[in-house]
């Protein structure tokens, strides 16, 4: 689409508002929000509070939220806490229940379904030692992985199916996998699996759990139910897999026919940098640094294509969509900070949006946002702050953080607030108009 074909402050013919039909799926918009880890879970359960932070997102406009960052197919996948546990049918009707509350606001719900192989640790959960292809021990977790036999493959196998099973019977709308340092991953990657069997040297014999594991999910769930895979494009390290060995996996996939798209990342996460620099970029890194070489991935493969990383605002996420270079955008961290961003561009008010500042407060404190105090406390604290019917004249003392989030609500709840601050002068601030609203 030319530029001159949309103008800011209109949505006919925005890129970002149009609808894309995924598998049996017709999405709303452009616009997502990947798996991440929230620490909402209670217990590896979704429960209210879990669901209302993802429920704000569907609320917002998005046109679908995944859920269950890393969530766990087997009780020897944990990192400790924090993850949903796919791995028995007690989690059933709470995804029910979280699917509900998704879909009766006209967006859609997926769930990662994952094993952490070497990431796991043997020090929380069921102290169950963490496998992995071979005994390559994670830089971050420091443990040491015992190497999978043949039993191990069979039951990791059949606990992804059964885990993509329950999703299904939680009435959701689809699943993906995950590579990256994730057990699959750690099968293609050359760094991470030194094996000399069936499943160990050539491209072919590397990919061979990966396939497995996504014709047991195919058959689990049939052919109607949309199935991913959060696919690593280049490990960026020597010892790992380049650009041309990432498209020759993805080919693979592709040609076995049980994948329905890709959700491109980039780089390594064994590290707390690289996580910083390459899974999930902070303000050090430039925006959307690896917009470009997904799209020459997508041109070089068949199907939809899904990227979030550092994409902060709505500007570059028309980018990524007008220049084909993603089929769907990912602006996961940039929901935390408004999940209202979407509701926001078709009222017109770009300028009302949060801005996601890649300050990663989120990355260590989950969800929680320097911008945005509601997200993840949806339970006690509205994201739509409601007007008074008596309307004031309120004075703020001191510009701190504090102060300027109290003149700011104050505002918002349609008060006249004049602030003051140490310095010469002083701010007024008028309440916008009622249609106005945060």
């Amino acid at each position: 689409m030319p530029a001159a074909a949309f103008q800011a402050g209109s949505t006919s013919g925005d890129p970002l508002l149009q609808p894309f039909r995924l598998k049996g799926l017709t999405l709303r918009n452009r616009v997502v929000s990947t798996s991440h880890a929230s620490m909402l879970d209670e217990g590896g359960l979704p429960l209210e509070r879990y669901q209302r932070y993802h429920e704000e997102k569907a609320r917002g406009g998005l046109a679908m939220t995944m859920v269950g960052g890393s969530a766990m197919t087997s009780p020897d996948s944990s990192w400790g806490g924090g993850q949903l546990d796919l791995s028995s049918d007690r989690i059933i009707p709470h995804l029910q229940s979280l699917s509900q509350r998704i879909h009766r606001h006209g967006a859609t719900v997926m769930c990662q379904v994952s094993h952490l192989g070497r990431r796991a640790t043997a020090y929380a959960g069921h102290w169950l030692p963490p496998v992995a292809p071979s005994r390559v021990r994670e830089t971050r977790n420091r443990n040491f992985p015992k190497e999978m036999d043949a039993g191990d493959i069979d039951r990791i196998v059949k606990d992804y199916a059964s885990a993509a099973r329950r999703c299904v019977d939680g009435g959701l709308d689809g699943v993906e996998t995950v590579t990256g340092g994730h057990l699959i991953g750690q099968f293609l990657s050359r760094r991470t699996n030194r094996r000399t069997d069936a499943f160990g040297g050539s491209l072919e014999n590397r990919a061979r759990f990966g396939l497995m594991v996504h014709e047991a999910i195919r058959r689990a769930v049939g052919d109607d139910f949309a199935v991913g895979i959060r696919f690593v494009i280049d490990e960026a390290v020597d010892d790992g897999s380049d650009f041309e060995e990432g498209l020759a996996f993805a080919r693979l996939f592709e040609r076995e026919g049980h994948v329905d798209f890709f959700n491109c990342i980039f780089g390594r996460m064994d590290t707390d940098l690289s996580l910083a620099e390459q899974n999930m970029p902070g303000m050090f890194i430039r925006s959307a640094p690896f917009l470009p070489l997904v799209g020459q991935f997508k041109r070089e493969t068949r199907l939809p294509v899904i990227h979030a990383a550092a994409i902060r605002d709505v500007a570059t996420a028309r980018h990524a969509i007008r220049a084909n270079l993603v089929d769907l955008v990912g602006m996961t961290r940039a929901h935390i900070a408004d999940p209202h961003i979407v509701n926001k561009v078709m009222r017109g008010e770009e300028d009302r949006i949060r801005p996601c500042v890649g300050a990663s407060y989120c990355l260590y404190k989950k969800v929680h946002c320097i911008h945005n105090p509601a997200s993840g406390h949806e339970t006690t604290v509205s994201h739509i702050i409601d007007r008074t019917e008596t309307p004031k004249r309120v004075v703020v003392v001191g510009g701190g953080p504090g102060g300027m989030e109290a003149a700011r609500v104050a505002a918002e709840r349609g008060h006249s607030v004049t602030l003051f601050e140490a310095g010469a002068g002083r701010c007024s601030l008028r309440p916008r108009l009622p249609t106005a609203r945060i």
